[in-house]
């Protein structure tokens, strides 16, 4: 049973939540804590699962409390609960906090959250992921460039001139991020020449997310024993389904996450292919054998697949948790619920679309998908538009 702690420093709001989410106390061990010191104290008493806070509480507020609560109980998963005049508040709990829900909330919002949260942190808990990520060693450090880039954003006041300098120090991540923004995956109606400006009009979260992109292929080299063309496929294939998220129809704000995850869905191949070439070579050839994708070869040989690898990484990265999410469930996206057409659902239809964009780049052979992949869309309630999704993918290629 999961164990979920929620913060208020108001007693009639956690009767509320109490009343609210009456319904999951089968499911759940809830407990309510009034302010901060409280929940820190309930923290030292019992590990939790998922802490849930408040965002204004006098004393010490929830981008406070869940700093504490990820330096002294980093397993458990942080989501703040704000509200839409707080804004400038809730930037300080960017690095701490996995999600955030805006007050006021509904049960059915509140609870698919945590549920989401805990799957993800279980998925990349598992016994499994930790022993391929033992086996792959240790990790390349990032570039310095791309460390000041992420401690400059943890500052609210730092801005976006500040954000190009840093990029702009650094000439190789500059065309990098310059090639990624424009691309067709934001579909900007003009070419971006500055990146004062790409920062503007995608934001500073999604230029950071860009730059970790740009550092990613940089810094996973495939083994000598891997023929050049391969990790070249997994890039344009990455490519490709980034240009396919970036038209498909999504709110602003979720396509930017999507797109990045998009771009970076396949990074645990690369992974693979850099750190552990045997697994990855035999992973291939078993799924040459099978008739089976790669990732079921990949989940048979090793416990887990590409998917949970990356999104591993790059939650320690500091990649955005939906972006992880999204990631982590690319190949399998009913392990979670969904409540429309979120940042999980078109990664998975993109990386279907791209794949089928390289089997057929004509469209001359119709559309051939495997039965598990209609089931799938089916039961994600998407299965009625995915030819309209198809032809947004062939026409994102203009």
């Amino acid at each position: 049973m999961k164990r979920v702690l929620f913060v208020d420093d108001d007693s009639k709001v956690l009767d509320g939540i109490r009343r609210m989410m009456h319904a999951q106390r089968e499911c759940w061990d809830m407990h309510f804590a009034l302010g901060g010191e409280a929940a820190l104290q309930a923290c030292e008493a019992g590990a939790f699962d998922v802490v849930v806070s408040d965002m204004r509480m006098p004393g010490m507020d929830g981008a406070t409390l869940l700093g504490h609560i990820r330096n002294r109980f980093p397993a458990s998963a942080r989501i703040i609960l704000s509200g839409y005049s707080e804004a400038a508040l809730a930037i300080r709990a960017v690095p701490v906090a996995h999600r955030f829900l805006a007050k006021p909330c509904s049960a059915a919002d509140l609870q698919s959250t945590i549920e989401r949260v805990c799957a993800l942190q279980g998925l990349l808990n598992s016994p499994q992921i930790r022993s391929v990520v033992g086996a792959v060693g240790q990790l390349p450090s990032l570039s310095s460039t791309y460390t000041c880039l992420a401690q400059a954003l943890t500052n609210p006041d730092t801005s976006i001139n500040q954000v190009a300098g840093i990029i702009e120090a650094d000439v190789g991540m500059s065309a990098r991020v310059f090639q990624l923004v424009n691309s067709a995956f934001f579909g900007l109606a003009q070419k971006v020449t500055n990146l004062p400006g790409a920062a503007a009009y995608l934001g500073l979260e999604t230029i950071k997310s860009l730059a970790l992109a740009s550092e990613v292929f940089r810094v996973f080299v495939p083994d000598k024993r891997i023929p050049q063309s391969v990790c070249e496929s997994i890039q344009q294939h990455a490519h490709r389904a980034a240009a396919i998220a970036g038209v498909l129809p999504m709110e602003p704000k979720t396509r930017e996450v999507t797109v990045v995850a998009a771009l970076l869905h396949d990074v645990g191949s690369l992974i693979l292919a850099s750190r552990m070439p045997d697994q990855f070579c035999a992973a291939r050839s078993l799924a040459t054998r099978r008739g089976c994708r790669v990732f079921e070869a990949e989940e048979e040989l090793l416990g887990t697949s590409h998917a949970e690898i990356g999104a591993y990484l790059l939650g320690l990265w500091g990649l955005p948790d939906l972006a992880v999410e999204a990631i982590s469930h690319h190949h399998r996206p009913t392990r979670i619920p969904h409540s429309g057409f979120d940042s999980s659902i078109a990664v998975y239809v993109a990386d279907l679309l791209a794949h089928d964009l390289e089997a057929d780049p004509q469209g001359s052979a119709g559309l051939k998908i495997e039965a598990s992949d209609l089931a799938c869309l089916e039961a994600l309630g998407v299965l009625s538009q995915f030819a309209e999704f198809r032809q947004l993918a062939r026409q994102s290629r203009n």
